[in-house]
């Protein structure tokens, strides 16, 4: 079923909540609010006017209740993950195990790229999702984000700074190459699992999140950045499934 009416979509991840109001395949608008902000959805509400809510929720129930309160009378409908949805085939061992912002990535991927692809979304944890040209998702990686990283470094030592700053090809000072060696090892991980594919037609790392500005110069492999993944797929679902 195709919906004409305006639909408010929600990503809530697990530091920012972002949004977007579509009619049909056309996108009205979308913004970002971080957790703290959730009520200012009521203002997105007044303004554009949906008829319905439908989201993916990874940042647990208080943000949930939140959001049901920003957005009343409106009633949110959250994605659970299933076996098959909009012509992605679920492997995980226990399908509703799978995070509901994964499984949207996915079906956003599916419904953008036909050919297969790595799905991977740099946020605070960083996902790497194999997807095959059939639609079939075999399964993926979790690890924690690069600012994860630093940050535990800086926690768990005694010696070592919350550093910032950008990869160096040999870092010559404590900050150069504590950022450089958590950049890297996010870039290790999606190019290793990017060779799965690397030989298949049209094979594509689609990049995603908050982090993915800092990824994507570092990257080999053929990469393009979506930035709305899992809103695309939290539209694709939307469109086609009855209210």
């Amino acid at each position: 079923m195709t919906l004409s009416s305006a639909t408010l979509l929600i990503d809530a991840g697990n530091t920012r909540i972002k949004w977007a109001v579509t009619h049909g395949t056309q996108w009205r608008a979308h913004g970002t609010f971080n957790h703290d902000e959730a009520a200012q959805l009521n203002d997105v509400v007044q303004q554009h006017r949906p008829q319905r809510m439908f989201g993916a929720n990874v940042a647990g129930e208080d943000i949930a209740a939140a959001i049901a309160a920003a957005i009343a009378p409106l009633s949110p409908d959250w994605l659970v993950p299933t076996r098959t949805l909009c012509g992605v085939k679920n492997s995980y061992d226990e399908p509703t195990q799978l995070g509901a912002d994964r499984w949207a990535a996915l079906i956003g991927a599916r419904s953008l790229h036909r050919g297969s692809c790595i799905v991977v979304s740099a946020g605070t944890a960083t996902t790497i999702d194999q997807l095959d040209d059939g639609g079939r998702f075999h399964g993926g990686l979790i690890l924690p984000g690069e600012f994860l990283m630093r940050h535990a470094l800086a926690r768990d030592t005694a010696c070592l700074p919350l550093a910032d700053g950008e990869a160096a090809d040999l870092p010559r000072n404590t900050e150069s190459a504590i950022v450089t060696g958590c950049l890297f090892a996010q870039v290790g991980a999606i190019e290793r699992m990017f060779h799965r594919i690397a030989s298949e037609p049209n094979a594509l790392c689609l990049l995603a999140g908050g982090a993915a500005a800092r990824l994507e110069p570092l990257l080999t492999i053929p990469c393009r950045r979506e930035d709305q993944l899992v809103l695309h797929g939290l539209a694709h679902v939307a469109r086609n499934r009855v209210p």
